[in-house]
Parts: C-alpha cells; sequence; structure tokens
C-alpha cells in the first residue's frame, strides 16, 4: 500500500471534493474539505465539509436528513483534490431540492433546467 497523504497546503487548507453518486456516477455537487472535515469524513464514512461563506465545518444532511455516506474515497495525482462516490440519502445532493447541484444545463438561448426537485427547500430549511 502506498502511503499519500492529502495535500492541504495548495488551497489555503482547503482540498475541493467532488461528489458522485457512486450506483449512477452522477456528479452530485462540488465542496471543499478542511483537514478537520477529512478526518470526520473518513472516521465516520459520512461526508463533512468545510463552508467557505460561512467558514464552519458542516455534516452534509444534518438539518435536511439528506446525508452521503461515503462508499469510497480517492485522491488524485496531485494530492490535492478528493473525489467521494457516495449513497445520496433523500435522493438530493442539492440545497435547491434537486439530485445534483448541477441542473442547469447552458443551451443556445440560455440556461435550462433539467430535472424536478426531489424536495421544496422551504419546508427542509425552515427557521425555527
Amino acid at each position: 500500500m502506498e502511503k499519500i497523504t492529502p495535500r492541504f497546503d495548495k488551497m489555503g487548507g482547503l482540498l475541493p471534493a467532488i461528489v458522485q453518486d457512486a450506483a449512477s456516477g452522477q456528479v452530485l455537487m462540488l465542496a471543499f474539505m478542511n483537514r478537520e472535515a477529512w478526518d470526520l469524513t473518513c472516521k465516520t464514512r459520512e461526508a463533512h465539509y468545510f463552508s467557505r461563506s460561512r467558514q464552519t465545518l458542516w455534516h452534509k444532511g444534518a438539518t435536511s436528513g439528506h446525508v452521503q455516506r461515503v462508499k469510497e474515497i480517492y485522491l488524485d495525482c496531485d494530492a490535492d483534490t478528493v473525489l467521494l462516490k457516495v449513497e445520496q440519502v433523500g435522493g438530493a445532493a442539492c440545497h435547491e431540492g434537486y439530485a445534483s447541484c448541477f441542473y442547469r444545463r447552458l443551451q443556445a438561448d440560455g440556461w435550462q433546467v433539467e430535472g424536478t426537485p426531489v424536495f421544496d427547500p422551504k419546508e427542509v430549511y425552515k427557521r425555527g
């Protein structure tokens, strides 16, 4: 076995994390991981990320229930990008309610929304 350490030193302490559905291969989202998110993801086998906008750690699905169960973890050749193959619980990775965050496709006349939301974000993310 090869001893590899993720390179947190290249992007201000963060690794881009590409998230892919383990069964279908669909790309679900892109997020970022700091060392703590990486360690928690490896330990719990559920996806944890670092929010650049909120400057905080977050457990994917903690609010919505749509957790990501990690099936496989890959590092790219430079060890500075991670690929997570996950089981997406609840069928939606996107906070807008879509299965994938990549639900808009550029057409000649503008952006086309593909698919329908799996859940209503207003219902899932109600503020108490």
